[in-house]
């Protein structure tokens, strides 16, 4: 079995006249490196498990992405972290939520996979939990913020005194980046198949900029924003997170692959296609057993990567952009 990983980094509404050259390279860049990272793990012989936590665990630790360091802010002006994993071999997972002293949740989720007693662990508990592990933690959340997420709280606080929290924008409000039905959703993740055929998915967010305290969407919730079923696909979402939760999304593209007989393109297509049809907007990433990749988004652009023995790395940022190779 050749082993491939492929990941995301954001959905949403990506256009081409917002980036720069030098954006678009640094973003490029960073899933370069987190694909990489994911890859060596595979090449270790590692499995599809860690090697899909290596590479989320590198997108936490790169403050343009809102994983980990450089996740976005609530309403209190707070960070909220949710992660999952889970495993294709017998669908264990793990996760954790509501998170803001852990450094990497992506690997406290996969701790409590381990552990074995629970599947999801949320605030006080999972932060303890976290340290009874020996995982890293920081002491003071401040080191999770960055002044751009500074600056798009303001902007969504300013919209919302305005003109109320379901505002619509037009697109040169100064506002527009940081607030509106199909902006960026910024939840990172990784899929991966390994040597022996088994596969993975990890997915780690700071969730959606000005969200009210104890919101909890879609990333770290088994079958909605992360899935993986070695008789089919393993997959990881990124988007308007209530819609996913509702939908199912994750779960199923395996499901309509297994009682469907759909492809994992076609399933993929499917199950954002529809999500498109009732206003949820971003996209997924998805492998199957038999190392196809599938990626699928109904926004301008998601934030993607993969790498294999024979390809690689791969990035695109828009919708209508093919994997490009990076150096």
């Amino acid at each position: 079995m050749k082993p491939v990983i492929a990941i995301h980094a954001g959905a949403g509404n990506l256009l081409r006249e917002n980036f720069t050259p030098g954006d678009a390279a640094q973003y490029r860049a960073g899933l370069a490196r987190a694909v990489k990272a994911g890859f060596s793990a595979l090449e270790a012989a590692g499995t599809a498990l860690e090697a899909a936590c290596a590479a989320v665990a590198e997108l936490e630790d790169n403050p343009i992405f809102n994983a980990g360091r450089g996740s976005v802010f609530t309403h209190e002006g707070t960070h909220e972290m949710d992660a999952c994993v889970m495993r294709g071999t017998d669908r264990a997972a793990g996760a954790v939520t509501g998170v803001s002293h852990i450094v990497h949740p992506v690997l406290a989720a996969r701790a409590v996979m381990l552990e074995g007693r629970h599947v999801l662990l949320s605030g006080a508990g999972a932060e303890a939990f976290a340290r009874e592990a020996g995982l890293e933690m920081t002491a003071d959340p401040a080191y999770f913020d960055t002044e751009r997420r500074r600056r798009e709280l303001e902007l969504a606080l300013e919209l919302e005194r305005r003109t109320g929290p379901a505002a619509v924008l037009s697109e040169d409000d100064p506002c527009a980046a940081a607030a509106g039905p199909d902006r960026k959703f910024g939840t990172v993740g990784a899929v991966a198949l390994d040597f022996n055929g088994h596969l993975a998915a990890a997915t780690s967010t700071g969730g959606m900029t000005n969200k009210r305290c104890g919101r909890i969407g879609d990333s770290p919730i088994p079958g909605a924003g992360t899935f993986a079923d070695d008789q089919t696909c393993a997959v990881s979402c990124t988007g308007h997170g209530e819609f996913f939760i509702r939908y199912q999304a994750a779960g199923d593209v395996a499901a309509r692959m297994r009682y469907l007989g759909e492809s994992l393109e076609e399933a993929a297509s499917a199950v954002i296609g529809m999500l498109a049809g009732v206003g949820g907007r971003g996209g997924l990433v998805a492998v199957d057993r038999l190392g196809r990749v599938s990626f699928a988004l109904n926004s301008p652009g998601m934030y993607r990567a993969m790498m294999s023995e024979d390809e690689g790395p791969l990035a695109a940022i828009f919708a209508d952009e093919a994997l490009t190779p990076v150096l």
